[in-house]
């Protein structure tokens, strides 16, 4: 958690500012709150000191807007002033869910057009506002994070392109590889993971969940994710395998080689519960075969937990999986767009993030460490010992501690 005292004797960098994008409407509003809801009752500032003028706001949320043309064209304007500012762009470059008229269709916006209305709103406040951070939770082409044959590098060009642009700071969640950060070795770029949120949902959402090697395995799905895996079971002190993918490298489907074959490497998962980690579910078939592989292999339960939830084909292999028995659960994060119908799913557990990164504003904004929170190792343990001891002496106690916690 973070040290208010030492927060409430450290200046901040300027007076706190929120740009909240269209795409990321509903995350940047609940972040609001919850740091609105922080600075009146966690922090004891003093009022009539003018180093913390307009410390204290109602809403810190900037006015601005992006107009769009008939032609398709736009640009942004500032509705009031950002001068000195210390700015805290939140932007959501996956939300398929925005549209605007060109020449009189409909459009939906694309990861590029969120990422194009993105900079046009920096280049009003560049030159302006003290400092201007970038928080974009799921990055955009991260996919595209490395160059195979005469590929473009999409993901090192946009960091690139940014620092150019004069952000002082990138924040991101789980990013597909951290490594494209070097593309703008100087500037301040952070990857954060939402691994203490997602034992705090599992924990919430499973009464019979038992914490312990015998009987919990985390999975990783791929290579790619076993970094992932093997963070989280240690903390949690679980076994942990993965899968490796076989693919058809002759053949090139919806943009990658196809995947032929999933080969497991780990110890016996019979009888256990088990956990696929991951930072993205796309199209899900790749995670609904690795679940199918662990059932095959007795596996008691398997919930996936993944940091981003595209669902690119939909919801309706989803809802097989859960009915067959061969998912019992999926979690992912509020970071990115979640359509209604998605949050009505019975076998879908959302996990918020709104409260962490209402958190971690408010530490950059002092311009103090960090490490407390991008570490939850201390959490995590603290959490499942109180889960494992709430559970010996069958108390509630537990699970209303948990709803107060970020």
């Amino acid at each position: 958690m973070p040290d208010f005292q030492k927060l409430d004797t450290t200046i901040p960098v300027a007076p706190l500012k929120l740009v909240v994008m269209d795409s990321a409407r509903e995350l940047g509003d609940c972040i609001n709150k919850d740091l609105i809801d922080i600075r009146k009752h966690k922090h004891h500032m003093p009022k009539d000191e003018i180093t913390f003028k307009g410390y204290l706001q109602e809403d810190y949320r900037l006015k601005f807007s992006t107009d769009r043309f008939d032609s398709g064209e736009a640009k942004a304007t500032l509705l009031e002033s950002a001068r000195g500012q210390d700015i805290y762009l939140i932007t959501d470059v996956m939300n398929h869910s925005i549209s605007y008229q060109m020449y009189g269709f409909t459009n939906y916006k694309s990861p590029d057009d969120h990422y194009q209305d993105m900079k046009r709103v920096i280049g009003a406040i560049a030159g302006i506002a003290r400092r201007i951070n970038i928080i974009m939770p799921c990055m955009y082409e991260s996919r595209q994070h490395k160059r195979s044959g005469r590929e473009s590098l999409d993901c090192a060009v946009m960091i690139r392109e940014l620092k150019d642009m004069g952000i002082s700071n990138f924040i991101t969640f789980d990013a597909h590889d951290p490594r494209v950060a070097n593309s703008a070795p100087l500037g301040g770029f952070d990857s954060f993971l939402a691994s203490y949120q997602f034992l705090k949902a599992l924990l919430y959402n499973i009464d019979d969940l038992i914490v312990d090697k015998e009987h919990l395995t985390v999975i990783s799905p791929d290579e790619g994710a076993l970094d992932r895996a093997v963070y989280f079971a240690n903390v949690l002190g679980a076994d942990t395998g993965m899968f490796y993918k076989r693919r058809d490298y002759s053949r090139i489907v919806g943009g990658s080689n196809p995947i032929v074959a999933h080969e497991f490497l780990g110890s016996d998962i019979a009888g256990k519960d088990v956990i696929i980690i991951d930072d993205m579910i796309s199209s899900g078939e790749s995670l609904i075969d690795t679940a199918k592989a662990l059932k095959d292999r007795k596996a008691k339960r398997v919930y996936a937990c993944c940091t981003f939830g595209l669902f690119t084909n939909g919801l309706n292999k989803f809802d097989e999986a859960y009915a067959a028995g061969i998912l019992a659960g999926v979690l992912t994060t509020d970071l990115i767009y979640q359509p209604e119908e998605l949050l009505k799913r019975e076998w879908y557990i959302n996990v918020s993030m709104a409260k962490y990164i209402a958190l971690l504003i408010d530490n950059m904004n002092h311009d103090i460490s960090i490490s407390s929170i991008l570490d939850p190792v201390g959490r995590i343990t603290k959490r499942v010992a109180e889960y494992k001891e709430a559970r010996a002496s069958q108390t509630e106690q537990f699970s209303l501690e948990l709803e107060d916690d970020m």
